[in-house]
């Protein structure tokens, strides 16, 4: 049977514990073996990260330890799928580059709080088959990313709010997927709490993410 780990915290007002709790039960209903853990300190048993298929850490801001940081990436190095959405994945140790390294992107801002705006699909990868672009009410993350994400979804900024007009027309990737070593990486940025996949595009994808990720 696979086994998927997903370890929610930080910041509360991402519903760390809600979101996992959206989808800990398709992980079961699609035959994994689910592990709901709320301290970093799994990140650091590497024997226990060497049986999993798939990790989905949920945890914005917060500091991760040394050996923390090393055994995720380590155990994504080895194979190990990663998985995750907004601020849980995309804002998370903000003191450490080399997990940003592995997730391909880090938030910076999201001007105007919550706002209307469209995910744009700009991409043919089976993970968005069949979706069309979709509206959100939510957060819109502008991001640092890598470069050499593959690049599912975009959404463009208005410069409409919060006086950055700077950034009208900017073009921001949204989802991606990536390689780090053996393991392959799904981001979404979309997802701010757990009602926001009640947008059935957005759950859509991220429970294909989810399985698209897993070895």
């Amino acid at each position: 049977m696979k086994k998927a780990l997903m370890v929610w915290g930080g910041w509360d007002g991402h519903e760390p514990k809600q979101c996992v709790d959206v989808f800990a039960p398709f992980l079961d209903e699609q035959g994994f073996e689910v592990e709901v853990s709320d301290t970093l300190d799994s990140l650091a048993d590497s024997e226990k990260l060497a049986e999993l298929s798939l990790l989905v850490p949920c945890w914005t801001m917060g500091r991760i330890a040394k050996e923390q940081s090393q055994g995720l990436r380590e155990a994504v190095r080895s194979g190990v799928g990663l998985a995750g959405w907004h601020g849980g994945m995309g804002d998370s140790f903000r003191e450490d580059p080399q997990y940003q390294f592995v997730v391909g992107g880090q938030f910076i801002c999201h001007p105007g709080g919550i706002i209307d705006y469209q995910v744009d699909i700009v991409s043919d990868h089976p993970l968005v088959a069949g979706i069309p672009s979709f509206k959100m009410k939510s957060e819109q993350y502008y991001m640092h990313t890598d470069p050499s994400n593959r690049v599912l979804a975009t959404t463009t900024f208005s410069g409409e709010h919060a006086g950055v007009d700077w950034i009208k027309g900017c073009v921001m990737p949204q989802i991606w997927t990536r390689p780090y070593g053996a393991g392959k990486v799904f981001y979404c940025a979309p997802g701010h709490v757990a009602a926001d996949f009640q947008v059935e595009e957005l759950k859509t994808i991220v429970q294909r993410g989810l399985l698209w990720a897993a070895r």
